[in-house]
């Protein structure tokens, strides 16, 4: 005895019209993962031992003294860009981005100023790479206790300035309130002992001839003491040859490395004794260290290539706290020199009094 089969029900519209449309919406939502988004996206960038070598050339050279081989590495991080002004990322990447802990995003204008160009923006990384090094070299071989003349020239009177019409781009700075202004430290010693509006007595040479001047400093901005109102263009000679090679890194973030780098291979002691030490952090010439961007990302390329121990800024803890990866041990430095006791401590296996970004 047969049966009768039941009747296909018919595909309704509406169902029809479900189907086509969720396959629409996942098509374009495919296609908006590819689409350029206006972000970037920092990822953990590689770790150079500035202590070793790169392409087979020691990345720190030093002549004119005798140095010493290390131990353990110092090792400069990085971080890396996605995105910018040559390259879009897309919003797959965005997205891989936000579900990272180890990366992060950012508004491109937020990272780069507006409407720059790739070229210019390597060209600035490069000039402050350059500084950074020049920086590096002069605190080190201060902090060592060499004496590194310095050639302070003028290279902009600020319109706030007191020493507008008196002064000029080009003068080279000879001495402040009768003292010799040989190194940058010198200026700056005198005039944070001053408050804005103290009258100071300036001598410079220009076209070879000395020039004196009298005028009112104006209050710093940024510290107490006064200031002059000038940008200077500092030029070193240094008693010690030293080079450093390094492609493809810009910006001034290494410099406390290549700092520790330079004392470490000019000192007979093993300070590092085999210890892996990764760091970052801009230094100035008076042998303060300065906050930098990226700091988590850092973090993770330090433990990713084998750093126990990580020398930040002070200036960035509060970045840190929580973000420390398993196995990293990260000290707060200020200084060239706190961050170079932190070196010897860690390399005698003592750091119990070392502050820690926690």
């Amino acid at each position: 005895m047969s049966q009768n089969q039941p009747d296909a029900r018919p595909t309704s519209r509406r169902n029809v019209t479900f189907a086509v449309s969720t396959l629409v919406t996942a098509l374009l939502v495919a296609a908006l993962m590819w689409v350029p988004s206006p972000y970037v996206v920092r990822t953990p960038g590689p770790t150079k031992d500035v202590l070793g070598e790169v392409n087979s050339r020691p990345l720190i050279s030093i002549s004119g003294e005798d140095t010493f081989d290390p131990s353990g590495e110092l090792l400069l991080t990085t971080v890396g860009v996605q995105g910018g002004p040559s390259a879009s990322v897309s919003f797959a990447q965005v997205i891989q981005g936000w579900l990272d802990p180890k990366r992060a995003v950012y508004p491109v204008e937020t990272v780069y100023p507006p409407e720059s160009t790739q070229e210019e923006i390597e060209t600035v990384n490069t000039a402050l790479m350059v500084t950074s090094q020049e920086n590096a070299t002069y605190a080190a071989l201060s902090q060592l206790g060499y004496s590194v003349p310095t050639t302070l020239a003028i290279q902009e009177v600020l319109e706030e300035s007191e020493a507008t019409g008196t002064l000029q781009s080009g003068d080279v700075l000879v001495s402040l309130n009768g003292q010799a202004t040989d190194t940058y430290e010198s200026l700056v010693a005198q005039l944070d002992a001053m408050a804005g509006g103290d009258e100071v007595d300036v001598v410079v040479e220009r076209d070879g001839e000395l020039v004196s001047a009298r005028f009112p400093t104006i209050a710093s901005s940024t510290s107490e003491g006064a200031r002059l109102g000038l940008t200077l263009d500092i030029t070193f000679d240094f008693p010690v040859d030293v080079d450093i090679e390094i492609d493809n890194i810009g910006g001034p973030s290494a410099g406390m490395i290549f700092a520790l780098g330079i004392m470490d291979m000019m000192t007979s002691e093993d300070e590092l004794n085999g210890e892996k030490i990764a760091g970052t952090g801009t230094m100035d010439t008076t042998g303060q260290v300065g906050a930098i961007g990226g700091i988590r990302q850092k973090l993770n390329g330090a433990v990713r290539d084998g750093a126990s121990y990580f020398l930040a800024p002070a200036s960035n803890c509060e970045e840190v706290v929580g973000y420390i990866p398993e196995g990293l041990d990260v000290i707060a430095v200020d200084t060239l020199s706190s961050a170079w006791d932190a070196v010897q401590a860690i390399g005698a296996g003592d750091t119990s009094e070392l502050t820690r970004c926690q």
